[in-house]
Order: structure tokens, then C-alpha cells, then sequence
């Protein structure tokens, strides 16, 4: 079983570079940010999930 963790304010610095850190390393990531919507990169991630907050 994948872990999971939840990573807020990863739309840039090291909130993105945490969660494609982990994503790479197998983790399940789930990324909060304000705009979701203009986010590309981490949505490349299957086991990225990325949410408004």
C-alpha cells in the first residue's frame, strides 16, 4: 500500500518541489492551492490530486 501525504501551498517554492518530490518516490500526494485550475505540472502526476483551499 502507497502512502499518502497532504502537502499545502504546492502551487510553486517547495510545497510543488515537495509533492513531485514524494510523487516520484511512489507517495500518493494530496496538493492544496488557491488556484488549482492554472496548475499543469503536478496534474502530469497520476498520483497527484490537486484541490482548491
Amino acid at each position: 500500500m502507497a502512502k499518502t501525504i497532504f502537502i499545502t501551498g504546492a502551487s510553486s517554492g517547495l510545497g510543488k518541489l515537495t509533492a513531485i518530490h514524494f510523487a516520484k518516490k511512489g507517495w500518493n500526494v494530496a496538493a492544496t492551492m488557491r488556484n488549482p485550475e492554472k496548475e499543469t505540472e503536478l496534474a502530469a502526476f497520476s498520483n497527484i490530486k490537486v484541490f482548491k483551499h
